[in-house]
């Protein structure tokens, strides 16, 4: 089944919510998709102060300071 990420991270837009994952508590400020130019192979989650990164599984592959 595809990952809906409007269902799973939308409600943390414009709210006071915070992410809890990763070792990050923070609010979410942004969410989309990755590719390799040709095919989708993940997608993203930005918060206040990192970039986590997800694969198409839903698998945690690497988290960034912004």
């Amino acid at each position: 089944m595809p990952i809906n990420l409007h269902q799973k991270y939308n409600h943390y837009l414009h709210t006071d919510k915070k992410l809890d994952l990763q070792g990050v508590d923070e609010k979410i400020i942004s969410y989309g998709w990755t590719d390799d130019g040709k095919d989708l192979t993940g997608y993203y989650v930005i918060t206040e102060n990192h970039v986590l990164f997800y694969d198409l599984k839903d698998q945690f592959v690497s988290k960034e300071k912004r």
